[in-house]
């Protein structure tokens, strides 16, 4: 998030974080597993564009907030669908830190990639975008020049997985598990998500946990984010340890 005195929520860097930690923490638990008829056999491109895509989508829920990472990122765009979103889903922090959201937008989003490569191509820059900007790459105090920077990353990186020939059958349940994250990471500071709405409106972890972008996360929370990305890039990239076996 952006505007941390009005949303005690967790910062969007830290959402970020926690997507990539979160896909390099599955990975060697599912490599090789057969779920839901898909089918895992995560290769290098697999590992980094799953980091992205689960970075990009723990930042998803808080597109119902005007001054979210995710609605800033691009532009009318997202602060017109931000707006759509808060009306349909109850406002900030309501249905959208929910698991009827997270399994909604991964039943989407795996129909996109069953119906259309183009869809997913489309999806997965979106979402690379969205991870670039929550991870901090650009320049806040130049707004277009953060934009053009942003795009540029985001279109190499896109265009390099999709010349590698990485395989998005999983897409749909990485989009859940990141938003999944999301609303977890958020039940450990002060404000409490209703992650059963809109059955059961009850917030949970609500007047628990550390202060938005305060001692806690900024000295403790992104360091270990930080350190568990470079332990599971060390792993996972350990070519013998995680390549599938032929």
């Amino acid at each position: 998030m952006t505007d941390s005195a009005t949303v005690p929520a967790m910062m969007g860097h830290s959402h970020a974080l926690s997507g990539v930690v979160g896909w390099m923490a599955v990975v060697p638990l599912v490599q090789g597993t057969e779920f839901l008829g898909l089918s895992f056999h995560l290769g290098p491109g697999e590992i980094i564009a799953g980091s992205l895509v689960c970075a990009g989508a723990a930042l998803l829920p808080d597109v119902d907030h005007k001054s979210a990472t995710v609605t800033k990122t691009y532009g009318k765009a997202t602060e017109i669908l931000s707006d759509i979103l808060s009306w349909a889903f109850g406002g900030h922090r309501m249905g959208t830190h929910s698991f009827f959201f997270a399994v909604l937008m991964g039943v989407v989003v795996q129909a996109l990639a069953l119906w259309s490569e183009l869809a997913v191509q489309i999806f997965v820059f979106l979402l690379i975008g969205i991870a670039l900007q929550g991870l901090g790459f650009g320049m806040d105090k130049n707004r277009t020049a953060s934009g053009i920077i942003n795009a540029l990353g985001t279109a190499a990186i896109t265009l390099t997985l999709y010349s590698v020939g990485v395989n998005y059958t999983w897409l749909g349940l990485a989009v859940a598990f990141g938003i999944v994250l999301h609303f977890f990471g958020d039940m450990i500071t002060k404000m409490g998500v209703p992650i059963f709405w809109p059955f059961w409106k009850k917030r949970f972890g609500q007047g628990q946990g550390f202060a938005t972008n305060g001692p806690v996360e900024q000295k403790v929370v992104t360091p270990l984010l930080t350190i568990g990305v470079i332990i599971g890039s060390i792993y996972l990239f350990d070519w013998p340890n995680i390549l599938p076996d032929h």
